[in-house]
């Protein structure tokens, strides 16, 4: 029976391909990772074998069976091509090579596990992470197969954790080549990293700004004589944010709901959180925001919507005048609508003309 090949995932020469995983709460990071698919039969819009990469969450290049031409998929990315013009060439040269791979692998993987048919794919992700205080982490290689787990890089140990019995050959193989563990280590530790801080500095105008968040408490009545504070935080950059509910000054769990981030058609964030609260302690609770824009934390608590007195004093003044229109529409009718009379005269001759007309 067959193993899966072997090869160093681009651990020299070219760019890495990597996305990003940000977590949402903390310091920023920045992450560079790649996702690869290969799928045993194309399907409508899904091409046999895609790759696709990311620095933080932003979708940098792309390479299709379909297209069979690695792109970029940001415009700052063409700034690599002043260091190396050939750089999308080779891109494509590598990506190429991981596609035949993959669908020997797929091959593999049906027999390992006695499939005769059907759709199957093999996946394959790989990045490392830099964090806002210099430390590297992150680094992995994950392999699936069919959605599930196959196989993953241990860089401490320097070994591959099998999922299950048909990834147990795909192990021994590799643990045994303790040369080529040691470069995928050195890799993610080191060449990845630097691939990364290049990419953050071609893409700094983008990757490396802040935008600081809007944040909003508003309430709605619930049916037992609770409510609900929502406190809508939304358009900061980066990801990375920590907002809680407050209660006299400490955090508050007890009640509250927490969406996830997520992202706005401009490239920023948003999230919404919410807490049941007795009406009567509204006074005590405040959203709390903690993000890289901030100098320091901001207490947002739920205000009531101010009283408009231009806006009120506009709408009499309109109600009156409307008033005023149709009353004198009404009257203008009405005289409209009174019977004409002629006043009898006070002499029977005349010589004035218009005694005459009309005739």
């Amino acid at each position: 029976m067959g193993v899966f090949l072997r090869w160093p995932p681009l651990i020299l020469g070219a760019a890495a391909h990597l996305l990003l995983l940000l977590d949402c709460a903390g310091s920023t990071s920045h992450s560079l990772r790649y996702f690869e698919t290969a799928v045993s039969e194309p399907g409508q819009g899904l091409p046999q074998f895609i790759t696709v990469g990311y620095v933080d969450d932003q979708q940098i290049d792309q390479y299709d069976s379909d297209t069979k031409e690695a792109l970029p998929r940001v415009s700052w990315m063409r700034k690599v091509e002043k260091e190396d013009p050939q750089y999308w060439h080779k891109q494509t040269q590598v990506a190429q090579g991981s596609e035949l791979r993959f669908r020997e692998n797929l091959e593999i993987a049906r027999n390992r596990y006695n499939q005769s048919g059907g759709i199957h794919t093999f996946q394959f992700m790989y990045g490392c992470e830099l964090r806002s205080d210099g430390r590297k982490g992150g680094g992995h290689y994950q392999f699936g197969y069919d959605g599930r787990d196959f196989i993953a890089f241990d860089k401490e140990t320097r070994t591959w954790t099998a999922a299950d019995t048909g990834a147990q050959v795909t192990k021994r193989k590799w643990d045994a080549n303790m040369a080529w563990n040691q470069g995928q280590k050195h890799y993610l530790e080191e060449i990845c990293i630097e691939w990364l801080q290049r990419y953050l500095e071609y893409g700094k105008e983008t990757l490396l700004r802040t935008e600081a968040p809007v944040v909003k408490v508003t309430r709605k009545a619930d049916y037992d004589g609770l409510e609900t504070l929502v406190c809508q935080v939304h358009g900061f950059y980066p990801k990375e944010i920590e907002a809680n509910w407050v209660k006299d000054g400490e955090v508050w769990q007890e009640g509250t709901l927490r969406g996830l981030v997520a992202p706005n058609s401009d490239g920023t964030y948003y999230l919404l959180l919410s807490v049941q609260i007795d009406p009567e302690e509204r006074e005590r609770f405040r959203c709390r925001v903690e993000h890289d824009s901030l100098e320091k934390p901001l207490d947002v608590a739920w205000e009531k919507e101010p009283v408009n007195l231009g806006l009120i004093v506009g709408a009499i003044l309109g109600v009156m005048a409307a008033i005023l229109l149709v009353s004198g529409i009404i009257f203008t009718i009405k005289k409209l609508r009174k019977p004409a009379y002629k006043a009898a005269s006070t002499s029977d001759q005349g010589s004035d003309s218009s005694a005459r007309a009309g005739v």
